[in-house]
């Protein structure tokens, strides 16, 4: 039977539940165990897959075709584990659940209730699909007393009663600073873990979230009112560099406090790789800036797997990258857009949905194009990135895609292409999920995967119209990478240009700190060497 750690939050979202989980989890990875992350959250959406970017940040796709909350794409970057169709469950899925089952008969008639029913369904998805594991974290979302949350919590407050041993409750909490009496205050912990304690919880550990570091007189404290070890209650100050929270949490010896609660042997770990990582991130040789032009960028986190990408982009390069970013529907809006980009050294064009900003991701591809600024299109930046070349480049003045409001008397050079390589299951009208990748021989993309084949991440409904490949191709603009499944493209790339690479696929979901994508390595990079060109240029 494998062991359960289950981290709840108090006080107010945004303390880091999911980085604690993360590295928590990195730690004892790293000490030759084997960890799967899930999250559960309390709201009644069914999954994440529909929910705007801009209330609840990007989605992020698993391998096998789950579309999931933010933080998996948190859990994977930290470790070596994939996250999965199970890792992210919400109240809405379990709800659904339930009552397909009443509808079912399998209940054979009888009220159907928070508890047993809902609470049994909770556990059934935590204790499910986690054969080979030793240890399973589960994040609970929200915070303690949101009522939408009281479900989860009573569900695991059960889980405890069948396994008194196996089972780990941490509580990620605030400790504010008051600059008027120049004091961190403990009574907002105290508080939340109250809550906790009534539904019938009791941390085992407490993660303080602070701007300073928690002095001796605060553990005591809140050791003695909050019924916690002394040695439990970890203080986790506020950080330049998530990645450094491994190594906090490991000096505060949470990891070693975790396995001897959990009665598991305490093995030697060896944090060489965050430390390299650290050092890579706070010691650069050398920054460059990157423009992002991009259609969700009311929240900082629509793009955050592409922002972890960059930085990791960066770190084999030894560089810090800045990113400008740039909303596409003030390009289109602009009467000149070359001051948009006089100071970056490399543009990229992300992902999305929808017609909105679609002219102005065309536009700054055309810019890249014409000024042979190192260009990165993803997704819905690779279709803009098409469209641009085949108007001005092609010269099919009507050329646009299958989502533009106009489509009538227009040549659609990307459109949808619904065949075999669509799961209905997965993704209907989407290629969801993870689907491989042949790459071409002579190619930038070859040079760059130094691989014949390669698994990415889909989530799109366009694809480039194969009626205009060949036009494309014998114009300049080349398939550099092709579906296995089925004759679609996946890649192109414009031979004459310094580096512009353009994917259907998304790059940024597979990208770690300690594993970057070796196309965000090489992007980075090309970048680069265009900020050193434009230097010499200026110098002569």
């Amino acid at each position: 039977m494998c062991k359960y750690i289950f981290i709840t939050g108090g006080v107010l979202s945004s303390l880091g539940k999911g980085i604690t989980a993360s590295s928590l989890s990195s730690l004892l990875e790293l000490r030759n165990y084997k960890v799967k992350i899930k999250k559960f959250d309390p709201y009644l959406n069914y999954a994440s897959g529909t929910m705007s970017p801009l209330q609840h940040g990007e989605v992020f796709v698993t391998e096998d075709g789950g579309e999931g909350d933010l933080d998996l794409g948190h859990y994977e970057r930290f470790l070596n584990s994939k996250t999965d169709k199970s890792s992210d469950i919400t109240s809405g899925k379990i709800f659904y659940n339930v009552l397909e089952k009443e509808r079912k008969g399998d209940y054979e008639g009888g009220t159907v209730q928070v508890i047993p029913h809902i609470t049994d369904e909770i556990k059934l998805n935590i204790c499910s699909d986690n054969e080979g594991y030793d240890i399973v974290v589960v994040e609970i979302g929200g915070t303690a007393g949101d009522i939408e949350g009281l479900p989860f919590l009573e569900a695991i407050r059960q889980m405890k009663l069948d396994n008194y041993d196996d089972i780990l409750y941490i509580h990620v909490t605030l400790i504010p600073y008051i600059k008027s009496a120049l004091e961190l205050k403990t009574k907002p912990t105290q508080h939340s873990v109250r809550r906790l304690q009534e539904i019938g919880i009791s941390p085992d550990i407490l993660v303080c979230r602070s701007e300073y570091p928690i002095d001796s007189e605060i553990r005591k404290k809140l050791s003695l009112f909050c019924n916690v070890d002394e040695n439990a209650v970890i203080s986790c100050i506020d950080l330049s560099t998530i990645y450094q929270v491994p190594l906090v949490l490991n000096e505060e010896r949470m990891d070693s406090v975790v396995l001897e609660k959990l009665n598991l042997p305490d093995t030697d770990v060896d944090l060489t790789v965050w430390q390299d990582i650290v050092r890579r991130i706070k010691q650069p040789k050398d920054t460059v800036k990157i423009a992002i032009v991009g259609k969700y960028l009311g929240t900082k986190d629509s793009y955050i797997s592409l922002k972890e990408a960059l930085l990791h982009g960066g770190l084999p390069n030894e560089l810090k990258v800045e990113i400008k970013w740039i909303d596409a529907e003030m390009l289109e809006q602009a009467e000149q857009i070359t001051d948009y980009f006089s100071d970056i050294d490399g543009i990229l064009v992300p992902g999305g949905f929808g017609e909105r900003g679609v002219e102005g991701k065309i536009l700054a591809a055309n810019f890249a194009r014409m000024t042979d600024i190192p260009f990165l299109g993803i997704g819905l930046g690779m279709c803009a990135a098409v469209v641009e070349y085949s108007r001005n480049v092609l010269k099919i003045k009507n050329a646009t895609l299958a989502e533009s409001d106009d489509i009538d008397a227009k040549e659609l050079v990307v459109d949808y292409q619904h065949d075999e390589c669509y799961d209905l299951e997965l993704g209907a009208t989407m290629r969801l999920g993870g689907y491989k990748t042949e790459i071409i021989d002579n190619t930038l993309a070859k040079l760059i995967y130094e691989e014949d084949t390669v698994l990415e991440r889909h989530r799109h409904r366009l694809e480039v119209n194969n009626v205009y490949r060949d036009q494309l191709e014998q114009n300049g603009m080349i398939v550099s990478g092709k579906s296995i499944d089925c004759d679609l493209i996946d890649i192109m790339e414009i031979k004459s240009h310094r580096w512009f690479i353009v994917t259907q696929f998304h790059p940024e979901f597979t990208s770690k700190p300690f594993a970057p994508h070796k196309i965000f390595t090489s992007y980075v990079k090309a970048c680069y060497e265009y900020k050193l060109s434009k230097l010499a240029d200026d110098i002569n």
